[in-house]
């Protein structure tokens, strides 16, 4: 059975997911761990449920949501998967991060790309890609069916969207992906966001007051 554990990191309050199920194996999704006492606190939380971590992920790769890769791959021994349209995203962290007071930021390189409709295998449980850009142009989703949960990146935050002023970002297109890839999900799946508390489907298609598409009964 699927088990989700958040931690949220660094001075962005970005949400960390780990991710795991019977087998033990698990996967990291969109590390913000910087400093050694968030590392250790995801560590310890590792050898407490005696995973075994097989994947890190990114949802998407602005400076909050990458802080802990370089950290887990060599923790973990484990490879990057990202989307190929953030490629660049990601590579650009090295050049602002000091200027964002994270002077000993250490960038890693992805190992691989993942794309849209992807199966992400992990243990037994199987997570589908969702390419959902607007915020980041090579954002993605992780969706697991069997469970009704997404995880979303700042796509769709409760009663709130991710911002689009930022390189790459466009409303428009951001608006698109919650309208076709998310809120064509069921109503009762819950959205585990990069930032602040989790959601449903059905609740931000009424009360999202940047996106909703029906009204309340």
């Amino acid at each position: 059975m699927l088990q989700l554990k958040s931690f949220t990191f660094n001075p962005f309050e970005e949400n960390t997911y780990v991710v795991w199920d019977e087998t033990g194996a698990a996967a990291i999704v969109d590390p913000g761990c910087y400093d050694a006492s968030e590392r250790a606190q995801l560590h310890q939380f590792v050898r407490q449920q005696e995973l075994h971590i097989t994947h890190l992920l990114n949802t998407h790769c602005h400076i909050d949501h990458v802080l802990g890769n370089a950290w887990v791959k060599k923790e973990y021994g484990v490879k990057l998967g990202i989307h190929a349209e953030d490629a660049r995203t990601l590579r650009a962290v090295s050049t602002y991060a000091s200027n964002y007071g994270f002077p000993a930021y250490e960038g890693a390189e992805p190992d691989y790309f993942l794309e849209e409709n992807q199966p992400v295998a992990v243990g037994n449980t199987t997570w589908q890609v969702l390419f959902v850009p607007g915020h980041a142009p090579g954002h993605i989703a992780f969706f697991h069916a069997e469970s009704r949960r997404v995880i979303g990146g700042d796509v769709l935050f409760r009663n709130s969207i991710g911002r689009t002023d930022l390189p790459g970002g466009d409303y428009e297109t951001l608006l698109e992906s919650i309208h076709q890839k998310l809120f064509t999900l069921p109503d009762e799946v819950t959205v585990f966001p990069g930032h602040g508390p989790s959601t449903t489907i059905g609740y931000e298609k009424v009360t999202n007051p940047y996106c909703a598409i029906t009204t309340r009964s």
